[in-house]
């Protein structure tokens, strides 16, 4: 079955959809050695010849998926042109020669569950809007929230980039020390939630990931990754309809 280049890209592993057609607009693909810009082109993965970069690509016979715990201070990118730590120098050194990449993003302030994968597709799903699917976090904010503001996060905030759809956020009983949230998006708009509180006079003082569809951080500690098993692997699919 032919396949839009992009999609042939994203699946072989060689980047997000999204990247994979800023790469063919860059003049970067190639399809039996012809470059190709136009995004409707369609190729048969048996028998076209793709290269990315002079570098052949070709569809993996199996994916790998592997779960991470992200630190503060700690890039969400597969690799970083001024030299910092990305979430690629935290995996065991037999993973670090897959073509692994990050499922969307965390800020450099925030911490918690990273997805990567060389699975173009499912990572499309999991992070493209209309697909909504839901990450999970828990946020401790500097001062109480009180219901009015509640009620505007979970209905959407209008930032300079849009509307935001709408939430779950909830103030979670503790001892009163601290200010905790639980919320719950289906979207992924760059530094969201703390942008959403500030709207609301409130400022993150920490924010971190437990949960990605029906992937859960658990257990794991900072820094650790660590490949999903097997019930992981056949939920996480499921969760995207693949």
């Amino acid at each position: 079955m032919e396949l839009r280049l992009q999609v042939f890209l994203a699946r072989a592993g060689a980047g997000s959809r999204r990247r994979m057609e800023r790469a063919m607009a860059e003049g970067r693909v190639t399809v039996d050695g012809r470059l190709v810009k136009e995004m409707g082109v369609k190729v048969d993965p048996e028998r076209a010849v793709v290269a990315l970069d002079g570098r052949t690509v070709q569809l993996p016979t199996s994916h790998t998926y592997v779960i991470l715990n992200k630190p503060r201070g700690v890039l969400s990118t597969a690799r970083d042109h001024r030299g910092r730590r990305t979430v690629v120098d935290l995996l065991p050194a037999r993973l670090r020669k897959a073509r692994l990449y990050p499922v969307g993003r965390l800020d450099l302030d925030s911490d918690g569950l990273i997805l990567m994968t060389d699975h173009g597709e499912l990572a499309h799903r999991l992070t493209h809007p209309r697909f909504q699917h839901e990450r999970e976090y828990r946020v401790i904010v500097s001062a109480k929230p009180n219901q009015a503001a509640l009620d505007r996060l979970n209905r959407g905030i209008k930032l300079e980039d849009g509307m935001t759809a709408p939430a779950t956020v909830e103030l979670l009983e503790g001892d009163g020390s601290t200010n905790e949230l639980r919320v719950v998006l289906r979207e992924g708009k760059k530094r969201q939630i703390r942008r959403m509180l500030s709207a609301c006079g409130l400022r993150a003082v920490s924010l971190r990931r437990i949960r990605l569809g029906g992937i859960e951080l658990g257990e794991l500690g900072p820094s650790q990754a660590r490949e999903l098993n097997a019930g992981e692997r056949r939920r996480l699919l499921a969760n995207v309809g693949m």
